[in-house]
């Protein structure tokens, strides 16, 4: 074996990330969902596979590609189960008028937070959440590198919690510290 992948114990890389990598996937889709074991082993796997097959040259730590393959697979089943959660809604009690007018307050405010970005922030949140492309879709569709179109959402996600907070109308329903450090 050559290369970057000859210097990698792929044993002592599982042991060593499995507590991070399944801490990171608890963490995001909640610590009482069952999933959250296949995720790791899936990142683990999908980790092994890769640098078994050459993806991972090296260019950065190996921690730094777990990372992103754990970001990407928690990315993914996110969508996946939002995907069924619109095809079979759960029958939910009616909500309480107060709370379907503040859900509805948010919803505006969002939606003009949102209007109020500029135009490539705007196209890339399109792209990415409402059109449900991938990073990579996204930036060959804007001519752009993958991490550019990461970028640039994270910096939109930015400024729509500076402009939400400002309003004082928080997207989880939780009241707002609106105190400035």
């Amino acid at each position: 074996m050559d290369g970057p992948k000859a210097d990698i114990d792929l044993d002592e890389v599982v042991a060593h990330f499995r507590r991070v990598v399944g801490f990171k996937v608890r963490r995001s889709i909640g610590p009482d969902n069952p999933d959250w074991e296949d995720l790791t082993n899936e990142v683990l796997a999908q980790t092994i596979a890769k640098v078994k097959s050459g993806e991972f040259r090296g260019e950065s730590k190996i921690g730094t590609f777990i990372y992103t393959i754990t970001a990407r697979r928690i990315v993914d089943y996110i969508r996946e189960k939002t995907k069924i959660a619109r095809r079979f809604p759960a029958e939910a009690e009616p909500p309480e008028a107060a709370d379907r007018l503040e859900k509805e307050e948010r919803a505006k405010h969002l939606a003009a937070a949102v209007a109020s970005l500029p135009g490539k922030y705007r196209q890339v949140l399109d792209l990415y959440y409402y059109q449900e492309l991938s990073r990579e879709e996204t930036a060959r569709r804007l001519g752009l590198t993958p991490a550019r179109v990461s970028e640039r959402v994270h910096y939109a996600q930015k400024l729509l919690r500076k402009s939400l907070d400002r309003t004082a109308l928080p997207l989880s329903g939780a009241p707002s510290d609106s105190r400035k450090d």
